[in-house]
């Protein structure tokens, strides 16, 4: 096997502390952008369905944009560890804005979830990329404060993406909510493409053609058949299973003999590495309860509105910086074992007060457990972004930040499937062919019409499915704790790669 030819990828970026400052600012522009698209097209999607029409396509909106940002992390990670992080940034947030604008002018539902698919592909280049850039450019001891400020972005998103969506939809149009991205990611391509310089001596690459296509196809096929098992059918599911398993085989045949793979095999020779990528596949499955299931107790359960099941997930979102800034400060005197221990015990607190969740609880006790689910999220996503970067040498960081982020997502799919899966079982065995009656217990209008006993057994029928769904969650959180011994003990930033 010929041996990896990386070593003249481009070197550390030399910053004056006013450079480094204004590519921080960028770089967070850039994931701000990212991180508020969810929240803000979630707002406008009532006014889009009804505009455009083709409701039954409403969820490929979402699926569109996530499949195609999640199968090109990987590869934007290695492109920018061979040929710089700024240029694949830049060309991932150009890509990201045309999506964004053509998404504003979509005529046909067709149209807009083919807009997202592109959007998606640019967007997979902005998280990895942009977190890589702010792990280069800030030495491991101060990583962990900067990956507070970076995580404040998603609570910052959560709160005022439906608030500005809901605002633009009511008083500009549903187009703006695509467009208002498009001021802030061309301030953040120009702030990047003045003030970060880097060292990147000239060198032509081999570059990993068949490796990307493998990784990219096995990984589609993979989350595909995640996320849309009921739709897809048995066969057509079994089919996507297999292509992603041939996939995987020939992708790692291939990458032990191409002399500058797309994913280096021997990086799964570190023991850190191992642990993160392994961590962060169980917490991302281990997340997904709280973030689809919660809203639905809170409104189908306990009756409450949409309003009331939505602070739930806000919760969530404002315990995740929380979080993330604690570890920050902590782990430079602690260690990533200590901090994935906190993250699987918060995991654990919360599922236990999702598990005991009773209607005469209250909304209250929704949130808080999602605070906890959201608590444990910040100290675990802060571990393994730190971990992975301070593990590798600079011209491997891309790669590995990249794969870290990649495995969280792979696991919210798996996570999302399991758990849906789970709760599907349980209303078919509890309610056989009531699931239209299911959603009218969703909608506060049309509760309002059944009788009084029908709610109670409906509801009685969802909170005990979703009790399943709460303890499978637990049962991860805890698998999440064990997993925690797979980091090296006492090892913490200080221990890693400083250049």
């Amino acid at each position: 096997m010929p041996p990896p030819q990386d070593a003249a990828a481009p070197i550390q970026p030399a910053l004056s502390l006013r450079h480094r400052r204004w590519v921080m600012t960028a770089a967070m522009m850039a994931m701000f952008m990212a991180a508020v698209e969810s929240t803000i097209v979630s707002t406008a999607m009532p006014t889009i369905v009804a505009t455009l029409g083709d409701f039954h396509l409403l969820s490929w909106v979402f699926a569109a944009y996530l499949l195609t940002q999640a199968v090109t992390i990987p590869v934007y990670g290695r492109l920018a560890d061979l040929y710089g992080r700024k240029r694949v940034l830049i060309v991932g947030c150009g890509i990201f804005l045309i999506g964004s604008a053509l998404c504003g002018v979509a005529w046909t539902m067709p149209a807009l979830v083919a807009f997202r698919a592109l959007q998606g592909l640019g967007a997979g280049a902005i998280m990895p990329v942009a977190t890589t850039i702010v792990g280069d450019i800030y030495p491991a001891t101060e990583r962990g404060r900067v990956q507070g400020y970076i995580s404040s972005l998603w609570g910052i998103a959560a709160v005022t993406g439906p608030l500005l969506g809901a605002f633009l939809v009511q008083h500009v149009g549903w187009q703006t909510v695509f467009w208002v991205n498009l001021p802030i990611g061309v301030a953040a391509v120009a702030v990047i493409a003045v003030t970060l310089r880097e060292q990147r001596p000239p060198r032509q690459h081999a570059i990993d053609y068949w490796g990307s296509i493998l990784l990219m196809g096995g990984s589609s096929a993979l989350i595909l058949a995640l996320v849309q098992a009921a739709e897809l059918g048995i066969a057509r599911v079994a089919a996507l299973f297999a292509t992603a398993a041939l996939a995987l085989v020939l992708l790692l045949l291939h990458e032990r003999r191409h002399p500058e793979p797309m994913m280096p095999l021997d990086l799964w020779r570190e023991r850190v590495i191992v642990a993160v990528n392994v961590f962060a596949l169980a917490i991302g499955a281990a997340m997904m309860p709280t973030i689809v299931f919660v809203p639905t107790y809170v409104q189908g359960v306990m009756g409450e509105s949409p309003v009331v099941a939505g602070f739930a997930l806000t919760a969530l979102s404002l315990g995740w910086p929380i979080g993330s800034t604690i570890a920050g400060r902590m782990i430079n005197r602690s260690s990533y074992r200590a901090m994935a221990a906190v993250c699987g015990a918060a995991l654990i607190a919360g599922s236990a007060m999702l598990i005991a969740m009773d209607p005469v609880r209250g909304a209250l006790w929704a949130g808080s457990a999602a605070f906890s689910t959201g608590l444990g999220m910040g100290f675990g996503n802060t571990t393994f972004v730190l971990a992975a970067q301070s593990s590798v040498p600079f011209r491997r960081r891309g790669v590995a930040t990249s794969m870290s982020l990649f495995m969280r997502m792979l696991g919210q799919a798996v996570g999302a499937a399991i758990f849906g899966g789970i709760l599907n079982i349980g209303l078919a065995q509890r309610l056989p062919g009531s699931g239209d009656v299911v959603e009218r217990l969703m909608e506060p209008a049309q509760r309002a019409v059944l009788a009084g006993e029908t709610v109670a057994r409906l509801a009685g029928a969802v909170a005990a499915s979703l009790n399943l769904v709460f303890i499978g969650a637990g049962l991860l959180a805890l698998l999440s704790l064990a997993l925690a011994l797979l980091f090296p003990a006492r090892v913490n930033p200080h221990h890693g790669h400083q250049d």
